[in-house]
């Protein structure tokens, strides 16, 4: 009798647990999606579970996730969380890509300063005992991702500092370092629209 009535328990709650079952959102795509990849509605599907789903992104939500960007590698019929993806205005590093710091004095920026999203050439320029060196451009277009600071601070019109992060390409990671650090880099505006060297468009060059 105490079999049958745990039989019954057991029966009665797998009922239960599969009745309670949700819908979250999985992978769609036959092709795995590598970190930096722009979501497309093609690359979600619909997939049920029941139990601790709690970290898993409903399928209610799935359309606010269009337009991220993966962080990391996703296979398909994988359930996905938010970890997954970029927030909301982030942007991921391209494969190909890397974020340069760069601090900028008068006469090595732009005196209007530089903005998030502009286009700038990056040379490294020859230092004061090195005049017969060459200027050398290292960047020809660099997107700008962060930009803090002035050229000249807007209350005292004293030389101050710009502190700006641009996006280079991967094999000019040193290059561009070492040049920074000596402060031998001048960087130029360029044209809105102008392509850059490393794209971050659909996260891919």
């Amino acid at each position: 009798m105490i079999l049958i009535l745990l039989g019954a328990a057991g029966s009665a709650l797998i009922a239960l647990n599969s009745g309670n079952r949700s819908d979250f959102v999985a992978i769609a795509s036959d092709k795995p999606l590598p970190p930096g990849h722009k979501l497309e509605s093609k690359d979600l599907a619909r997939g049920d579970l029941a139990g601790a789903t709690g970290a898993l992104i409903p399928w209610s939500e799935a359309n606010k996730y269009l337009g991220h960007y993966t962080k990391t590698w996703l296979y398909k019929d994988q359930f996905v969380t938010p970890d997954n993806f970029t927030k909301d205005g982030e942007k991921p590093i391209p494969p190909k890509g890397a974020l340069v710091g760069i601090s900028l004095e008068a006469g090595r920026a732009p005196s209007d300063g530089l903005q998030v999203g502009d286009m700038v050439s990056v040379v490294r320029v020859p230092t004061a005992n090195q005049d017969s060196g060459a200027p050398v451009t290292l960047v020809e277009a660099a997107e700008v991702t962060s930009s803090a600071g002035a050229i000249t601070d807007s209350k005292t019109s004293a030389n101050s500092t710009l502190n700006i992060t641009v996006l280079v390409p991967a094999d000019q990671i040193t290059t561009v370092s070492a040049a920074a650090a000596a402060k031998t880099l001048v960087v130029a505006k360029l044209a809105p629209g102008t392509t850059p060297d490393v794209s971050r468009n659909g996260g891919t060059n």
